[in-house]
C-alpha cells in the first residue's frame, strides 16, 4: 500500500512537470520541484490561473485553494504537494 502511494506521488510529480512545461512553453528538463513559477519560470498571474484550471481538470480536483490559483510566487513543490494532499491523502 505504501509503495502504491509513493508510485502515485511520483506519477503526480511527473504529470505536473509535464503540464507546467507545456503551459509555460519551457522544457520539461528545466522544471524541477524547487523552481518558483514567477521568478524562475516567468509565469504571470493569468498563466498561473490557466495552469490551475488545467491541473484541476487533469487530477479531477474541485478547486485549488486561492493561495494556489492566484499566486505566481510559489514553487512547483507547493503545487505537487497540494495535488497530493487533495488526491492521495
Amino acid at each position: 500500500m505504501v509503495a502504491n502511494a509513493l508510485q502515485r506521488e511520483k506519477t503526480i510529480e511527473e504529470r505536473v512537470v509535464e503540464i507546467i512545461a507545456e503551459q509555460l512553453g519551457v522544457s520539461q528538463r528545466t522544471v524541477n520541484r524547487n523552481l518558483w513559477l514567477g521568478k524562475d519560470l516567468g509565469a504571470d498571474s493569468l498563466e498561473v490561473m490557466e495552469l490551475a484550471i488545467e491541473l484541476e481538470e487533469e487530477f479531477d480536483i474541485d478547486e485549488f485553494s486561492d493561495d494556489i490559483i492566484f499566486d505566481n510566487d510559489l514553487t512547483v513543490r507547493a503545487i505537487i504537494d497540494e495535488i497530493i494532499r487533495l488526491t492521495v491523502l
